[in-house]
């Protein structure tokens, strides 16, 4: 690892040719006191308040994690979120002294000691419903929110900014999204959402998989099935969170996880721009990659010929995709062929018990360990579980671990009505552990996967594709597509739908990668550290060596572009453009 100002490509110059002004970087601190979250444990209480980290992490946000408040002041942060801290007299007393000298506080629906001193009560604490938040897309859908409303104690001067629709998009308002308090010189920063938990419980589950979900009552989610799956504990609603197609299959349309997100990004942007300093972000893609596509596949029959066609089509396509091999699994001959080919080979685990699976540890390991040897690899890259089985909350992801698996694709639909953007993110992330295991983040990258054999008589159209690639193109993600080897060999239908997934990534310049390319790719990215600004506005870097060129964004104005080559909008703000290359000599 080495420090350097930002190499850039041959092709980056166009950016530099005005002297830009020179920005600091924001001193972001997080707050996580450990014995609050070991109390918290002890009563069976999770801390996903720590999710915000994986937030920053993902588009390589600088910040710092301080262990006390008062370890953090001695920073003297431009911003500060307190995830997890003590209510004490003192810490309130350290809070307000920071915001009056100038000092911003963030907050995900916290502080409630805070609020009779800054003039408020604590509403009642509101279950799933809709924020409107200013410049999102549509209203983002939440598991939980607290507002605050005034006491009368004092004259209130504090911004309000959108506002929360309680259990639909269109029902009772039930005070803002975000209310910015100012106090002496500073502000405090109040979301009434808790956007944190709310990714999780989006993303991961509303809590741990022990028995079936409930089925919608249109019938279109049959998921009461005696089969315990990832969808069990599934975060949507199946009215409000669908659309329907003009031939009639209905889709979860939204990316509210990828919005929270978003929405967390461009307050922390645009705070540190109104002091005069910037938060400078990785891109999601390499340099020219607006999004991805991937293309898997899972063996369930595991007849040769069913991988022969596979391999067929794939090739009239040009595509390299994924394939999740389940026991006894194909012949040597067809994996010598897969791998010829430059397709993963990776495990689709066998947890169903009428297919003679079963759930645990010793059951994992034992595949793992079958595929390994009957496919001559040194390594599996990725899994993906039979039918989605799924129980508990991380007891899969750390079997992952434990076998040196570096991916999984498990969460996606099981049935026919909940296809598309069930888990809320069409982007890669690493799932956080239950109190059990302290909150801790597993080194599993998830990668979902949007539907099952489009076009299969039984199942469902092929019009989904369209509003797929919209949405995932405009969320910047990972559009991923699941066939199966023995649809694809029986259906001419299937194999017409790969066709239309490829072409119409194409279109969209998609760039169509296997699901181990998305995990090294992100791997790689995550070891890229913005430690600072040089003196004509360059991002300073701690980073190793890329895959493939990456792009930073310093952003420099809180005004979208306009008309300047010089610079792109990103997250709603004009941004300066740096390029790297993949090679980064010291």
């Amino acid at each position: 690892m080495f420090s350097l100002s930002v190499f850039l490509t041959r092709n980056a110059s166009v950016f530099f040719t005005r002297e830009c002004h020179h920005m600091e970087l924001a001193r972001i601190a997080i707050i996580k006191e450990r014995p609050l979250q070991q109390r918290r444990a002890l009563y069976g209480v999770n801390s996903f308040e720590c999710y915000v980290e994986e937030t920053l992490h993902h588009v390589r946000i600088p910040f710092r994690v301080f262990m006390s408040l008062e370890a953090a002041l001695k920073w003297q942060p431009d911003i500060l979120i307190p995830s997890l801290y003590e209510e004490s007299p003192l810490n309130r007393q350290l809070l307000q002294t920071y915001v009056e000298n100038g000092g911003t506080v963030v907050s995900y629906a916290g502080l409630r000691g805070m609020a009779d001193k800054l003039g408020y009560y604590e509403d009642r604490t509101m279950g799933t419903g809709y924020a409107i938040v200013p410049d999102s897309p549509s209203p983002i859908r939440f598991l939980s929110a607290t507002s605050w409303i005034p006491n009368g104690s004092r004259p209130s001067n504090a911004v309000p900014y959108g506002s929360l629709r309680s259990g639909s998009p269109a029902g009772r308002e039930d005070g803002p999204a975000l209310l910015s308090i100012p106090w002496g010189s500073g502000t405090f920063e109040r979301w009434s959402v808790d956007i944190m938990g709310s990714i999780v419980a989006m993303q991961q589950g509303i809590g741990p998989v022990h028995d079936d979900g409930p089925s919608a009552p249109d019938g279109s989610i049959p998921v009461q099935d005696d089969i315990l799956k990832a969808d069990d504990r599934c975060g949507m609603d199946w009215e409000y969170d669908r659309l329907t197609t003009d031939t009639g299959m209905n889709y979860y349309a939204y990316p509210y996880s990828d919005w929270w997100q978003t929405a967390v990004i461009r307050q922390l942007i645009s705070l540190a721009l109104k002091k005069g300093k910037t938060v400078p972000f990785l891109d999601y893609w390499p340099e020219g990659v607006p999004s991805v596509a991937v293309i898997s596949h899972d063996s369930d029959l595991n007849e040769d010929e069913h991988a022969l066609t596979t391999l067929q089509l794939l090739r009239e396509v040009n595509i390299r995709s994924t394939w999740c091999m389940i026991e006894p699994g194909y012949t040597i001959d067809i994996y010598e062929e897969v791998k010829a080919a430059g397709h993963d080979l990776c495990l689709h685990y066998n947890a169903l018990d009428m297919d003679g699976g079963s759930w645990g540890r010793e059951a994992f390991r034992d595949q793992s360990d079958w595929l390994k040897q009957s496919a001559g690899l040194e390594r599996i890259s990725s899994n993906k579980n039979h039918y989605t089985r799924f129980e508990g909350w991380g007891e899969l992801f750390r079997w992952c671990e434990e076998n040196g698996i570096e991916s999984d694709q498990t969460r996606g639909p099981s049935k026919r009505g909940n296809i598309g953007l069930l888990f809320g993110t069409c982007h890669p992330y690493y799932p956080i552990s239950d109190f059990t295991e302290g909150n801790r983040f597993y080194d599993v990258l998830e990668i979902g996967f949007l539907s099952q054999d489009l076009n299969h008589p039984e199942l469902y159209d092929d019009s989904t594709v369209e509003p797929f690639l919209e949405a995932i193109g405009q969320a910047r993600g990972v559009a991923h597509f699941l066939f199966h080897q023995a649809h694809i060999h029986r259906f001419e239908s299937v194999r017409d739908a790969i066709r239309k997934v490829v072409a119409e990534a194409r279109q969209r310049n998609f760039a169509i990668w296997t699901v181990d390319e998305v995990n090294k790719w992100e791997r790689a990215r995550r070891k890229i550290n913005i430690i600072g600004i040089d003196d004509i506005g360059h991002p300073v870097l701690d980073a190793a060596t890329l895959p493939q060129d990456a792009v930073v964004y310093v952003p420099v104005s809180e005004s979208p572009a306009l008309l300047d080559d010089e610079l792109e909008t990103r997250f709603g703000f004009a941004c300066k453009k740096h390029t790297i290359s993949r090679r980064l000599d010291p």
